[in-house]
C-alpha cells in the first residue's frame, strides 16, 4: 500500500510540474523560412564555414597522424 501511495503521489506530481512548466520568453523561436542561398551572408554561414572546419579537422588529423609514426 505504501508503494502504491509513493507511485501515485510521483504521478501526481509529475503531471503538475509539466503542466504549470512554461516555455521562456527570452528563447528565440525557430523560424518557419527556410535558408535564403541568394543571400551571400547564408551561403557563407551555412555553407563555407562549415566545409572549411571539416577541411581543417581532416587536415590537422592528417599532420597529428603523420607525427605520431
Amino acid at each position: 500500500m505504501k508503494n502504491l501511495k509513493n507511485i501515485l503521489f510521483s504521478l501526481i506530481l509529475f503531471t503538475m510540474t509539466t503542466g504549470f512548466a512554461q516555455k521562456p520568453t527570452e528563447v528565440p523561436k525557430p523560424s518557419e523560412k527556410p535558408i535564403d542561398l541568394t543571400n551571400p551572408a547564408d551561403i557563407i554561414i551555412y555553407i563555407v564555414l562549415p566545409l572549411c572546419a571539416v577541411l581543417l579537422f581532416f587536415i590537422w588529423r592528417g599532420k597529428r597522424k603523420r607525427k605520431n609514426q
